[in-house]
């Protein structure tokens, strides 16, 4: 069976996460009855990320089998109409080889986290980013993320809930990234790594938060970190400013 990748764009806000579920709207759910207009008894995909309800995606993969051989770009145009009215977007679809599989032949995920910082609601961006009325401090919290970058037990930052195997991980990136916006500053949080355990982003913005607004020291969150017990980490933020942002492969099966 023709297998093929296809890079997704979604707005997290109406779904329950990515997963499909019996009783909830999923992407993988209108992904998948999208490809069930095309084709009968298409296989289950298979995505990079499984994210959480209400969290955004700007570069999600996903593969899936099909019966016949489709002109990718045809695939991804027929897609995109049947997905409508849902805010799932396929940027793009490529023909790739058996052996391609979105999620273990990823060797790193990047996720965006976005924080605005003023005192007026946010309208343009409702739903899409976790706005704080207070001012935040960029420089304590870039000192403070530093302690995270590296192979470290994440034991503090993990939801009681994950299922991960093992609490170890290699934190590549943990990038504060400041602007300006009319009557406040937007935060982008870029963090790097090969996987991540559940709501380890949410956790990590939500106690470097507390660092830009002056509650923590940069040195607790090292002292959170080393106590690897789930009650030393900060407030976990709101889902709604985080975006899966791009997936890393052996060689990149998209253009561009």
């Amino acid at each position: 069976m023709p297998r093929y990748a296809l890079k997704i764009e979604y707005d997290g806000a109406p779904f329950a996460g990515w997963q499909r579920q019996a009783d909830q709207p999923s992407v993988q759910g209108a992904v998948e009855a999208a490809l069930a207009k095309l084709e009968r008894d298409v296989p289950s995909i298979a995505a990079a990320g499984r994210t959480d309800a209400g969290v955004h995606a700007l570069g999600q993969v996903a593969h899936c089998d099909m019966a016949k051989a489709w002109d990718p770009f045809r695939l991804s145009e027929a897609l995109n109409h049947h997905l409508k009215p849902a805010p799932v977007a396929i940027l793009q679809a490529v023909a790739v080889s058996d052996e391609f599989h979105a999620r273990f032949s990823a060797l790193e995920r990047q996720y965006m986290f976005r924080l605005v910082s003023r005192r007026a609601p946010v309208t343009h961006d409702r739903g899409k980013v976790w706005q704080v009325q207070h001012p935040l401090a960029l420089e304590p919290m870039q000192r403070a993320a530093h302690y995270l970058l590296g192979r470290h037990d994440f034991t503090t930052f993990r939801a009681s809930i994950c299922q991960a195997a093992s609490p170890v991980k290699s934190l590549d990136e943990l990038r504060i990234e400041a602007i300006d916006i009319p009557h406040g500053r937007e935060f982008r949080f870029h963090v790097r790594a090969r996987s991540f355990l559940h709501n380890q982003v949410r956790s990590f913005v939500g106690t470097l938060e507390r660092v830009g607004a002056g509650a923590w020291a940069p040195e607790d969150v090292k002292a959170a970190l080393d106590a690897r017990d789930r009650t030393a980490c900060g407030p976990v933020c709101p889902p709604q400013g985080l975006y899966l942002a791009a997936v890393r492969y052996p060689v990149a099966p998209f253009t561009p």
